[in-house]
């Protein structure tokens, strides 16, 4: 049985540390299943090769059958011109994979039901949707432009712009999924200022019409962020554009305690597919095994479901994290008086102990 091609991206700051302790889970559930090949992207491909995603960085995910990523930036790369950042390889590479849909599940542990900074009556009820973003479209990839007024003043524009068909299948992916859930889709935009969302509005609408099965829900923006903190249990399956939908995926990672146990997957038309953790490089504590390595692991396991039909395995892994959070084992993000504080390469030792 010939090797599955997965390209691997460590990326900058906490990213080889989670990246490696996946790796060694991957290699545990699913041993010599993998080929993994690094790839140089963000910061240190700056400072390696002068751009934050060079084309054989590129062609390597795009030849591969999967790509898994750490997290990529840094303050250390700030200074850079806005089209040479570490986020600009990001955008790259997802627009080089031809991803649109990112799924970002929001689950609670029961386990770490006591982290969740909801009230307890709130978080008992359960928390338990996915946020499906598009991922291709929208104000990050409008155009920008900076500029001076006719008498001298600094003014800048972002342009935020959709297509129909973009719209269409992002659609198509939220209520698909919704159809294997509890059948209830949520669409965010803002309709009643955005003749963007009355575009995203109707056409959801006419999707919708294709899964009568699905409820179909819309809110506003700013309404929706205020009812996922006040009813997170009624959201089911979420669909909204590329802004709204980063912002409120953040939101989602901290009702359920910690965005380091958030995994997403970035998929398009074909199951090839890029996985990552959702929280940041952050370089205040790479280097001192302090980061949690379960988002990534937990993308690991997405990336074993989507995109190579491993079932068994992907539920082994969640499994593992599971029986890792009733022990009462807890890495700093997530410790609460009562559990016992681990690094982050004990958390991957736990895990895979558990296998």
């Amino acid at each position: 049985m010939s090797k599955k091609n997965v390209a691997v991206i460590p990326g900058d700051g906490i990213g080889p540390e989670v990246i490696k302790a996946t790796l060694e889970v991957l290699e545990k559930v699913a041993p010599g299943q993998f080929d993994f090949t690094e790839v140089a992207m963000g910061g240190n491909a700056i400072d390696k090769y002068g751009e934050p995603l060079p084309d054989f960085s590129l062609k390597t995910c795009q030849n591969a059958e999967a790509t898994l990523l750490g997290a990529v930036g840094g303050p250390k790369w700030d200074n850079q011109p806005p089209d040479n950042r570490p986020e600009r390889g990001l955008l790259g590479v997802r627009s080089g994979l031809e991803v649109f849909a990112n799924i970002r599940p929001a689950k609670i542990f029961a386990p770490l039901a006591s982290a969740c900074p909801l009230r307890k009556d709130i978080a008992d009820k359960g928390i338990d949707f996915i946020i499906v973003r598009e991922l291709t479209g929208g104000i990050y990839f409008g155009k920008h432009e900076a500029f001076k007024t006719p008498d001298g003043e600094r003014a800048a524009r972002d342009v935020m712009e959709y297509s129909e068909h973009e719209i269409r299948r992002i659609a198509h992916v939220a209520f698909k999924m919704a159809m294997g859930r509890r059948k209830i889709v949520t669409s965010i935009d803002k309709a009643n200022i955005l003749t963007v969302s009355r575009l995203w509005r109707d056409v959801v609408e006419e999707v919708a019409k294709e899964y009568p099965e699905v409820k179909l829900n819309h809110l506003y923006v700013d309404n929706a962020s205020m009812q996922l903190i006040r009813v997170p249990s009624e959201f089911d399956v979420i669909v909204t554009e590329n802004t709204f939908g980063d912002i409120l995926s953040d939101e989602a990672s901290q009702i359920v305690g910690s965005i380091g146990m958030i995994p997403s997957a970035s998929l398009g038309d074909n199951n090839r597919g890029l996985y990552e953790p959702i929280h940041g490089s952050a370089p205040d504590i790479a280097g001192q095994d302090k980061a949690n390595p379960i988002g990534t692991i937990l993308a690991g396991a997405m990336m074993l479901r989507y995109s190579f039909n491993m079932n068994k395995e992907a539920d082994a892994i969640e499994n593992a994290v599971d029986e890792v959070l009733k022990a009462g084992l807890r890495t700093g993000d997530i410790y609460t008086e009562g559990t016992k504080l681990i690094s982050g390469s004990q958390m991957r030792d736990e895990i895979i102990k558990r296998l």
